[in-house]
């Protein structure tokens, strides 16, 4: 059953199995959320970690994909990548060369663009339209968190998050980042995937610190390895306007 969010209007399917028995062997399970727009619905799959799917009309948009995370040959092949940088659980080669097909769009940060043929370079603050979608990408990076060297484990310039308008919605994939003042001056925020693992991202505070500044309607704890994501529920349970969903994407 469907059940419909009268505020956001946001349709969930709390399970969702993709696949079935093929050769014998089970496919992988994956969750699915339904989210309405004024264009039609956008279906967003979690496949896990930092690894998401979306389709919206015809079109796959597959976001960091990597073969840990699933078997791409039983996945739809792309219609749009995003990759948000150059680390190995974000960026699989393999995997896009895979999934693309002749007219694939690939857009990538600064960091991947060597490595991605025929990828699209966006830096920081660029902003492109592909098939009807706009894409925005935000920085992502690390202030407080760092290697032994002094070095942040995602430098300041190099990473992206995106923001992605799907008809009226605006759905915000942060990558691998810390709550930074460009996540906090994000406005009308339907939807947002915010990665919260340590040593390399956020803390449940530092989540629920930027969910309270910019305040999206659906928010997405991602990445979050071993994380208690109950720690992030307790934290915003008094924000009546922020709704928290966990799914299986550690």
């Amino acid at each position: 059953m469907y059940k419909r969010n009268l505020f956001t209007g946001i349709i969930v399917m709390p399970l969702f199995f993709l696949g079935s028995e093929l050769s014998g062997t089970a496919q992988e399970e994956f969750e699915k959320d339904v989210i309405e727009t004024a264009d039609g619905p956008v279906e967003m799959t979690m496949i896990g970690h930092g690894t998401l799917m979306f389709t919206f009309g015809d079109q796959v948009i597959h976001i960091d994909p990597v073969a840990r995370e699933a078997d791409y040959k039983n996945l739809p092949k792309a219609d749009l990548i995003l990759v948000t940088h150059e680390h190995g659980d974000h960026l699989d080669i393999s995997v896009i060369n895979l999934i693309r097909k002749p007219n694939t769009k690939i857009i990538v940060n600064v960091g991947s663009e060597e490595r991605v043929e025929g990828g699209i370079a966006m830096k920081n603050g660029d902003t492109e339209e592909l098939n009807g979608i706009k894409i925005e990408a935000i920085p992502a990076y690390n202030i407080q968190h760092t290697r032994s060297n002094g070095q942040p484990y995602h430098p300041k310039g190099t990473g992206n998050g995106y923001v992605i308008t799907m008809g009226d919605k605006r759905i915000y994939i942060a990558g691998d980042t810390e709550n930074i003042p460009e996540m906090k001056s994000l406005k009308n925020i339907d939807v947002a995937f915010l990665p919260m693992n340590l040593p390399y991202t956020m803390t449940p505070e530092m989540v629920a610190d930027a969910a309270k500044t910019f305040r999206p309607k659906i928010l997405y704890p991602y990445h979050y390895g071993n994380t208690d994501t109950n720690e992030l529920i307790s934290l915003l349970k008094d924000e009546q306007d922020i709704e928290v969903r966990i799914r299986k994407l550690e």
